[in-house]
């Protein structure tokens, strides 16, 4: 029968019938084909006798060069590729045809069976409920997300339980840092309201690089009361074994995919702003815990009980104001009001943000900035800070070294340079200096933009006094209304003539 072995009682009785009857009728009454009967005629052996091996029916075209050439290779440089021994070979040997690749590919792979060196195993763990969470950081560059027009330059945080596989996902705009660490373990716990009993890390490996051995020390200081205040014991994988922590490397890669997904059924890259594109990546991690929701749930029960408070998630600094209006912290200046010139401010440095403190006065809230790539500084301006010196020395904006940066707008930077191609630089300036002044002073600052960039276009210069007439009235020309003090005797009269 189709699909059936044939066995040595059908053999004998094929040879038996085939005494009296043809092939094909001793084949039938056997239970097998006719050509499966003029095989076995031609077979003296059972069928479950051994059969002697099949011999090559071409030559090996391996033969000569395997032993000799491929086996000294392979022992040399155990971890070089097949491909790249092929091609050695093909350029030692140029008659090798191109279909040997596959046998030669076949060929290693069964040596190194036999003879290769041990390969590290992976011990598969079983895990309890709220023993642990991990953290890593995976690079989000490569899906080109685009913030308020520019490519925005950042990295996920991403915590995970392994149990429930509860997920918690950051955007972080600057590297592996303790503070950026610190924000999204916080912000993930208070979300699940409950911490495990061990975090693991990848070393921080990232939040070290480059630092002194006390500056090491310091931050593991950091790292380990964070977890001390949540009742945590802190652990790290091995350097360079990122298997340790599949738990969350293995999701990176989900999550990638799904935020990838997600931004091809958007249809678009492009998000208005920062606050935007987070709500993007916590709805797909929300939708990504819901398919968990009762794993999660009752891993809550096992989690520790928060404490009554976050920890500090912040770096805390002091810096001096200097006559340039501003401060520099790590590689970037940043402008504060002139008035603070000379001021010692106290800074806490978030991942996305400065706080400034005149001792224990709140002051203002700065976006952090970053380096530029190549290394030089970077600048975190605002004109509203410098614009009165402006105003006083307006040749200064010539050459100033964070003028692209002072320009709140695109429209207000190609607007001087349109001056500048048009009028002396003195004249460029002086009219760039009014035009941010206006800006300021009536609060008009994207409606001003939107003029300069229609001016562009039309290639014409601005004109100063029909802005200035546009955006009416100039505050400095309002009338003063002296309003006069009254004096108390006056109220007296009025309580008498109520109580008459």
């Amino acid at each position: 029968m189709p699909g059936r072995h044939i066995n040595d009682h059908q053999k004998r009785l094929f040879m038996r019938y085939r005494q009296t009857d043809g092939v094909a009728l001793a084949a039938a009454k056997a239970g097998f084909s006719t050509a499966a009967g003029y095989r076995l005629e031609q077979e003296r052996h059972l069928p479950s006798s051994p059969k002697p091996p099949r011999g090559r029916r071409r030559p090996d075209p391996l033969a000569t060069i395997f032993d000799a050439e491929v086996v000294p290779l392979l022992e040399a440089a155990p971890g070089l590729r097949a491909v790249a021994i092929f091609e050695e070979m093909c350029r030692r040997h140029p008659d090798l045809a191109p279909g040997v690749r596959r046998t030669l590919e076949r060929r290693i792979r069964t040596w190194r069976a036999l003879h290769g060196p041990e390969q590290e195993v992976i011990f598969r763990q079983t895990h309890e409920p709220g023993a642990m969470g991990l953290s890593d950081f995976t690079d989000m560059n490569e899906l080109g997300i685009i913030v308020a027009g520019a490519p925005l330059d950042h990295r996920l945080y991403h915590f995970r339980l392994v149990w429930s596989g509860f997920e918690h996902a950051h955007v972080i705009l600057g590297g592996e840092s303790y503070v950026a660490l610190a924000e999204g373990l916080q912000n993930a716990l208070w979300l699940l309201g409950g911490a495990p009993r061990e975090h693991r890390s990848d070393s921080l490996s990232a939040a070290f690089r480059n630092l002194t051995a006390e500056n090491v020390a310091d931050l593991t200081r950091r790292y380990d009361a964070l977890c001390t205040h949540y009742g945590m014991t802190p652990s790290r994988n091995n350097r360079g074994v990122a298997h340790e922590n599949g738990a969350i490397e293995s999701p990176h890669g989900h999550l990638k995919r799904a935020v990838r997904d997600a931004l091809l059924l958007r249809g678009s890259t492009v998000f208005v702003d920062l606050e935007a594109y987070r709500r993007f990546i916590a709805e797909i991690v929300g939708r990504q815990n819901r398919r968990h929701a009762e794993r999660i749930d009752a891993e809550r029960a096992a989690l520790q009980k928060l404490p009554d408070q976050r920890t500090a998630d912040y770096e805390e600094t002091v810096v001096t104001v200097t006559s340039s209006g501003g401060f520099t912290l790590r590689k970037v200046f940043y402008t504060v009001p002139s008035r603070l010139i000379g001021q010692r401010l106290r800074v806490r440095l978030y991942d996305n943000r400065l706080e400034l403190f005149l001792a224990a006065t709140p002051l203002m809230t700065l976006p952090r900035g970053r380096p530029q790539p190549d290394g030089r500084h970077g600048h975190v301006v605002d004109y509203r800070h410098v614009i009165h010196s402006l105003r006083r020395k307006p040749m200064a904006l010539l050459n100033l070294v964070y003028r692209h940066q002072l320009f709140p707008r695109d429209a207000y930077r190609r607007t001087f340079e349109h001056l500048l191609e048009q009028t002396p630089p003195r004249d460029a300036c002086r009219i760039m200096v009014e035009l941010l002044a206006i800006a300021h002073e009536r609060a008009c600052e994207a409606e001003l933009a939107s003029v300069l960039a229609a001016d562009i276009k039309a290639g014409r210069q601005p004109d100063l006094k029909a802005i200035r007439q546009r955006f009416a009235p100039d505050p400095a020309s309002l009338p003063a209304l002296t309003i006069p003090t009254m004096p108390l005797a006056s109220y007296d009269i009025l309580l008498q003539g109520a109580a008459a």
